[in-house]
């Protein structure tokens, strides 16, 4: 019988979303990997038909899975405001909503450091516990979302 090791983020780790931080979405070059409930909540909520949400807000990876678009002048998220907000917070994708707990980001120490350096919600006073469950359950959501779809 195998022990469960367990990693180094199950006792938790302290965090909170900083209000208009958008430090993760102003990253060029980042890729947001869309589900397809992510494109169907989100396009609800511009009262659009899915199919065009996609065309005009998204577009497909070399390898055919549908991602958000990025900003033709800096690489970052189309829906990231000037003041750093967020155009679409309460409806933004899985992939979003799991940061910074994602599997690339919290497999190593290096990787996990990095993410320290861009994300000053992992270093606030007021961060909060995050329980290793609720960890767990956004590194599953990343997974999931990283997956992606490549047709509607």
């Amino acid at each position: 019988m195998r022990r469960h090791i367990p990693e180094w983020w199950e006792a938790g780790i302290r965090f909170t979303c900083l209000p208009n931080c958008g430090r993760c979405c102003d990253e060029p070059d980042g890729l947001v990997y869309l589900t397809k409930d992510d494109a169907r909540r989100i396009a609800a909520s511009m009262n659009k038909d899915v199919e065009i949400w996609l065309e005009e807000d998204a577009r497909k990876t070399h390898d055919g899975r549908f991602v958000l678009k990025s900003t033709p002048d800096k690489g970052t998220c189309i829906y990231i405001e000037e003041d750093k907000s967020c155009k679409i917070h309460s409806v933004k994708p899985a992939q979003c909503s799991a940061f910074p707990f994602w599997g690339e980001k919290v497999r190593d120490d290096p990787s996990w450091r990095k993410t320290i350096e861009i994300c000053p919600g992992l270093v606030h006073p007021d961060a909060i516990l995050i329980d290793g469950e609720t960890i767990r359950a956004h590194i599953e959501s990343d997974a999931i979302a990283e997956q992606g779809f490549r047709n509607w």
